[in-house]
């Protein structure tokens, strides 16, 4: 009986031309998927080159994040960041469309950081096949992998593109975060710290607590507290401020840079005084870790992907 059903099912949808769109999702490697939860979800992923003494390296491919920090405390010359070649981009459009996949969603980091969003848009009509839709995370590190998630599980349901889009934009519109810096001066160095003048934190001994400004998009630096233990509460007194009267449900994130114990003591630290609430633990790698340096932490927070029903 299923059997007949299902080959009238497919008669009808010959003679009415209904077509479900197959899309692809892909991220870039500051998402910091674990290569399992990638492959579950089918997930592409991009690699973000790096220079670190005069060599490349792809993010995620060519070396570790823990032999990053250990070559960045021995480096004789600042790291810096590049784009994935041109190239390597039209070829996994490509690829897709050669799949059977009717568009992509591309998700990446913040266009006020890298200006891989921008490159994807303006060689999108380069790629015949496939229809490549760009997407401003806003953020980076694994806040943007949970979007790229998100639109793999509504993909996956069958659900059409712009439905996905109008989705991510309002999971974007939840997500915050705050960082505890060791020092500034890669991010000044870099060009990524919108105000610079901030720069002076570093040299009174201070942390620095710096955020993505909700406006400009921009890293900026937002307080400079005495020591690691205010800093970490300051950035929890913030959280607090800014879930007042939300009604949804949140997932929070604690990041290090080459900092783990620290990490999961203050994820502990969280746990017990939020207990309703999932606390994961991931990490800032070499590309993020360039322009942070080490010894980093971080809060985020956004809507809990895990509870939404795609």
């Amino acid at each position: 009986m299923n059997i007949i059903y299902g080959m009238i099912i497919n008669v009808i949808i010959k003679k009415v031309g209904v077509h479900f769109m197959k899309i692809a999702v892909v991220t870039d490697s500051t998402a910091y998927l674990e290569p399992e939860v990638a492959e579950q979800y089918g997930i592409k992923v991009v690699p973000i080159p790096f220079i670190i003494d005069n060599k490349v390296y792809n993010e995620g491919i060519d070396i570790t994040t823990e032999e990053f920090y250990s070559k960045l405390k021995t480096s004789e010359s600042f790291p810096s960041t590049s784009q994935p070649a041109i190239g390597e981009l039209i070829n996994l459009y490509t690829s897709l469309g050669n799949e059977g996949y009717d568009a992509v969603i591309s998700i990446h980091l913040a266009g006020t950081i890298s200006g891989l969003v921008q490159t994807i848009e303006n060689i999108r009509e380069q790629v015949t096949n496939i229809d490549v839709i760009p997407f401003d995370s806003k953020i980076t590190v694994r806040l943007m992998g949970n979007l790229a998630i998100a639109a793999a599980k509504m993909a996956q349901a069958g659900k059409d593109v712009d439905e996905i889009i109008s989705t991510l934009e309002s999971l974007r519109s939840t997500i915050k975060e705050y960082f505890v810096v060791d020092d500034l001066q890669n991010l000044v160095r870099g060009g990524r710290l919108s105000n610079a003048s901030a720069f002076i934190g570093s040299v009174l001994k201070i942390k620095p607590i710096l955020t993505f400004d909700d406006e400009s998009d921009k890293i900026v630096a937002f307080d400079k507290v005495r020591s690691t233990k205010r800093a970490l509460k300051r950035v929890e007194d913030l959280f607090e401020e800014n879930i007042k009267d939300r009604s949804y449900p949140l997932r929070l994130i604690v990041f290090h840079a080459n900092n783990e114990e620290m990490a999961m003591e203050w994820k502990a630290k969280l746990q017990e005084k939020y207990p309703d609430y999932p606390i994961d633990v991931s990490y800032f790698g070499p590309v993020i870790g360039t322009h942070l340096g080490e010894k980093e932490l971080a809060l985020g927070w956004m809507k809990d992907i895990e509870k939404l029903d795609f």
